[in-house]
């Protein structure tokens, strides 16, 4: 990794727009969102027979606040027009129907971000929905953004990765869903009566993905005493650069479940499998992206170098240590990136010091790129579980499974007459413990994974200023 990332060459354009946190309407609607969710059950409903739960007459007396004050809001947004009278027409509809589950599919389906995606174009979203890896409950939240679309990613994107559905977004401000460490915004986790035929987008904050990787980056550098190019130092001190080398990172993972020989269901929501083939499948992405990212490096690409270490440090240093060790198939993919490296002498632990080849990573990564696409090709001649039983002889093959685990065994230990389905009871919650050196390192991190909670590019461009 010798060539020298090129900040200069990105368009920096400024936002557009009309500033709808600047309008008093924002400020009435937030808080009259946030005086409903406390009133909220799990599914989105309100049980007024609930110990200090609002009257019916007030709970609709504060909704009708925010269709209000969507409705003052939406002439700010005129390409949202359509959507903020489908959402006020939502909430009222849901005030009628005694505050049951809500169901909002008529508003979700008119709003449609990615038909029409411009760099800095300002979205009012209000939707009752849970937050993955924040709030789990379908509470109602609202949320102002802005998509990032510059121009060199969108000629990408029309010549190159074409995702009609991808949208990068930043946040504005938001209610307390958000105030977690999602990172997303999805339509599926809406409530609604229906999921659609198909989804049409799927939102991603490349601020909050920048911001925390940055945090956890320059703490990671700093405990491992690693010394990073010149390049590096650059990307992970430049919040605005990260946040468009992740924009790119994120548009070529995403198309990428859906493209090569896959096996299975890329989207393995619909399915029950053991954790580590989900890890698998979100590893397999990343490192088809470090591969495509190799690509555009020889190719001059100025965005080539930064998603490679985007992707690196990320997955070696933050994803290994956050969250719960509960199925995390994610900490999983990294931990198993870093085996990989460290025993093909990528990657080297001595004297309390990391060092990375900074020459032989990009080969070593391509090299478990392979792996897995081997693993994935033969999988499509392979019944299920089989498959499943191959994969984690991969995965077991540079991480030491639980001394307990059952899996390890082989198939001899399990319960062959079962549907493979139920063979995943036998999985343990955290079937690859994390090494020693990783114990280690998620002490040393745990302060600053909780800071990035709710953080924001704004709030540390602010923080910067």
């Amino acid at each position: 990794m010798t060539e020298v990332l090129s900040p200069g060459t990105l368009d920096r354009s400024g936002m557009s727009g009309t500033d709808v946190t600047g309008h008093p309407q924002w400020a009435v609607l937030k808080e009259a969102v946030e005086t409903i969710r406390p009133w909220q059950l799990k599914d989105g409903s309100i049980d007024f027979d609930a110990e200090d739960a609002p009257g019916r007459d007030e709970a609709a007396r504060i909704l009708e606040r925010v269709a209000r004050a969507v409705e003052r809001l939406s002439p700010l947004l005129p390409h949202d027009a359509g959507y903020h009278r489908a959402l006020a027409a939502d909430l009222r509809r849901w005030a009628g129907g005694g505050f049951a589950v809500p169901d909002f599919l008529d508003s979700l389906l008119a709003f449609q971000p990615a038909a029409d995606r411009r760099d800095g174009r300002q979205h009012l979203v209000v939707f009752p929905m849970y937050t993955q890896n924040g709030n789990p409950d379908r509470n109602l939240e609202a949320v102002v953004l802005r998509v990032v679309w510059p121009e060199w990613l969108a000629e990408l994107e029309r010549t190159r990765y074409d995702n009609p559905l991808f949208v990068p977004i930043t946040f504005e401000d938001f209610t307390p869903g958000y105030d977690t460490d999602s990172a997303v915004l999805f339509p599926e986790t809406v409530a609604v009566r229906q999921a659609p035929d198909r989804w049409t987008w799927g939102a991603i904050f490349c601020d909050r993905e920048a911001a925390r990787f940055r945090a956890v980056t320059d703490a990671a550098v700093a405990t491992l005493g690693l010394e990073l190019p010149e390049a590096a130092v650059r990307l992970v001190g430049d919040q605005e650069l990260t946040q468009q080398t992740f924009v790119l990172w994120d548009m070529i993972h995403d198309r990428t479940h859906s493209h090569g020989d896959l096996p299975f269901d890329p989207f393995m929501i619909k399915q029950r499998a053991p954790f580590w083939m989900y890890g698998l499948e979100e590893l397999r992405c990343d490192l088809t992206t470090f591969k495509e990212a190799v690509k555009l490096q020889a190719e001059g690409h100025p965005m080539g170098l930064g998603v490679q270490y985007t992707i690196l440090f990320d997955r070696l240093f933050r994803f290994p240590v956050t969250g719960a060790r509960t199925r995390n198939y994610d900490g999983l993919g990294g931990q198993l990136l870093f085996a990989y490296l460290h025993q093909h002498d990528a990657v080297r632990w001595t004297d309390n010091t990391l060092h990375i080849d900074w020459e032989r990573a990009p080969q070593v990564t391509n090299q478990l790129c392979a792996e897995i696409e081997t693993l994935y090709r033969d999988g499509i001649d392979r019944p299920k579980l089989v498959h499943w039983l191959a994969a984690y002889d991969l995965v077991a093959k540079y991480l030491s499974p639980h001394p307990g685990s059952v899996w390890a065994k082989g198939p001899e230990a399990l319960d062959l007459s079962l549907p493979p389905r139920r063979l995943v009871d036998d999985v343990l919650p955290d079937e690859f413990p994390l090494s020693m050196f990783y114990e280690a390192l998620a002490k040393k991190l745990r302060e600053v994974i909780a800071s990035t909670k709710g953080i924001t590019g704004d709030s540390v461009l602010r923080s910067a200023a």
